[in-house]
């Protein structure tokens, strides 16, 4: 629902969250997800696993310790929003065993304001000595400097979704991380930069304008500013025009030009669920197309892609991780060499031959965990949420 311009923002903002309704029980796509993740657990550990191989090999699940502990955080996210979660989940003990793993794996600095964000969103309190570290990292302006992009989205978020409980500690600091925010990342491009300092900054991938785009709707609708919606709505806009035919969402960016630089990889999570993580806010905002982007990019997982393939797997409820160019699934040189042609000849890439692609073989937890997060209490997108390939799914035997 999109409310009229003249209405008052701080209201449309109280309207955003009065409207919203849980569902009465799960829908077939989230129920889909929960399958999935089922595959991914590791009861050894008590965490998701890192991947989960699809290519036949046993076992399946390979563990990266740092990875599971921040895959499994961002998956309890997800199930903030599932109306039913399976009774074989021990949320709170899944989410204390993991968060107190934070500190002690070499996990990078956004798997702390993943663990702010998910804690407020499920009402657990963080350990201790992990609210010390987060700290230690925040109330130190010179730490803000190091900080990539998922970094300060994640952050941001994060310490968003703690200010609405405890406004006196977090709210100031909320204020400050998004000032931050729009002097050193946003271009007047439209798009995020990825860093707020060096040459790199400039080459920006999707997950940047995902995280940072949801830290400006997450700090706008807080706050109640104007400015921080209007940023995020400017770049959910520039992501739409470059969205490719078939739905595809481009990997790669030069920032102060705002051209693609590379489709590639094509990523199933950021068409399933990073994608509709922020366009379900640029739809209600009126951003122009947004729930026709959303609809085209889910469809490029049902089989609508270059391939003409399905990336999600009926008898396994996981998906396919990728579409990637031929001989580059384990190098990331020619990509980079093909971004940096592409800025300094000031060209924009499209679409390869559907010949020269091939698959990246794996499912990641997390990636289901978005899924959780961007659907789990939509009641509004039924051609999706229970689009038929999922009952289908669920109806089958498990492979």
């Amino acid at each position: 629902m999109t409310l009229s311009e003249d209405t008052p923002f701080a209201e449309r903002s109280r309207r955003r969250f009065r409207d919203t309704k849980t569902p009465a029980m799960n829908s077939p796509l989230v129920d889909f997800s929960l399958r999935g993740l089922e595959r991914c657990w590791q009861p050894q550990y008590g965490r998701w696993s890192h991947i989960y191989h699809l290519d036949g090999r046993d076992p399946a699940n390979e563990s990266v310790p740092y990875s599971d502990v921040f895959y499994t955080i961002n998956v309890l996210l997800g199930l903030a929003k599932v109306p039913h979660r399976p009774s074989s989940i021990n949320v709170a003990d899944v989410f204390q065993r993991n968060a107190l793993q934070l500190s002690a794996l070499p996990v990078p600095k956004y798997a702390f304001g993943c663990a702010l964000w998910a804690s407020a969103e499920l009402q657990l309190e963080l350990p201790a000595e992990i609210y010390s570290r987060c700290d230690d990292m925040l109330f130190k302006r010179e730490n803000w400097f190091q900080f990539r992009a998922q970094d300060l989205g994640m952050i941001i978020a994060g310490v968003v979704a703690q200010a609405k409980g405890d406004p006196k500690k977090w709210s100031v600091l909320a204020r400050e991380l998004f000032s931050f925010l729009a002097e050193r990342y946003h271009s007047p491009s439209g798009l995020f930069f990825d860093a707020a300092l060096g040459l790199r900054r400039r080459f920006a991938s999707f997950a940047t304008q995902t995280y940072l785009t949801l830290a400006c709707y997450a700090y706008g609708e807080f706050a109640h500013d104007e400015n921080a919606i209007e940023m995020a709505n400017t770049c959910v806009s520039k992501l739409i025009a470059l969205q490719g035919p078939n739905g595809e969402w481009p990997w790669f960016f030069d920032v102060p030009s705002g051209r693609v630089l590379d489709y590639y990889e094509v990523y199933s999570v950021h068409q399933y669920g990073m994608a509709p993580a922020f366009l379900q806010h640029a739809e209600y905002y009126g951003v122009p197309s947004a729930r026709e982007a959303l609809v085209k990019g889910f469809h490029w997982v049902l089989g609508q892609n270059q391939l003409n393939m399905p990336m999600l797997l009926p008898g396994l409820h996981l998906s396919i991780r990728s579409q990637v160019r031929s001989g580059e699934l384990r190098s990331k040189r020619w990509r980079v060499m093909r971004a940096l042609r592409n800025s300094l000849t000031k060209n924009s890439a499209g679409l390869e031959n559907p010949a020269a692609l091939e698959l990246r073989r794996e499912c990641r937890s997390y990636e289901l965990g978005w899924i959780l997060w961007s659907f789990g209490q939509r009641t509004d997108i039924s051609e999706l949420t229970h689009h038929q390939f999922f009952a289908d799914a669920l109806a089958r035997k498990p492979a």
